[in-house]
């Protein structure tokens, strides 16, 4: 079960606003109807609050193990980039967040997922 307590996360290091992008390239979950594995990319794009509004950024290694958690659980890839995207915006309150999950393909189809938190500015809502 894919396990919000494992993240981490420390104070904005700036006053003045900055995007993160983190990209994880090894995502796996497991098909619900079928059983198989999915594979796929996770790319979270944010811009952190200011420390003087409790601002946080999420702390890598506790962010691998949270994705890895998702490993073993039988989960839709619509619910795998929801989840993402709830769970680090209540660790962290960002200004904006948006949760990109691109599915390898099965079947000849490819799947595109988008999550988005706040007011997403245009150049990023790609």
């Amino acid at each position: 079960m894919p396990d919000y307590a494992l993240l981490e996360s420390f104070p904005t290091p700036s006053e003045t606003p900055f995007v993160i992008e983190h990209i994880a390239e090894e995502f796996t979950s497991v098909c619900p109807v079928t059983g198989h594995p999915d594979f796929g990319v996770v790319n979270v794009t944010f811009q952190p609050g200011p420390p003087s509004a409790g601002g946080t950024c999420v702390e890598l290694k506790s962010l691998k193990l949270y994705l890895q958690s998702f490993r073993s659980e039988g989960i839709y890839y619509e619910a795998v980039t929801n989840r993402i995207r709830d769970d680090l915006a209540r660790l962290m309150s960002p200004a904006w967040m948006v949760v990109r999950t691109d599915w390898r393909g099965r079947g000849g189809i490819r799947s595109v997922i988008r999550a988005t938190s706040g007011d997403v500015p245009t150049i990023w809502q790609k």
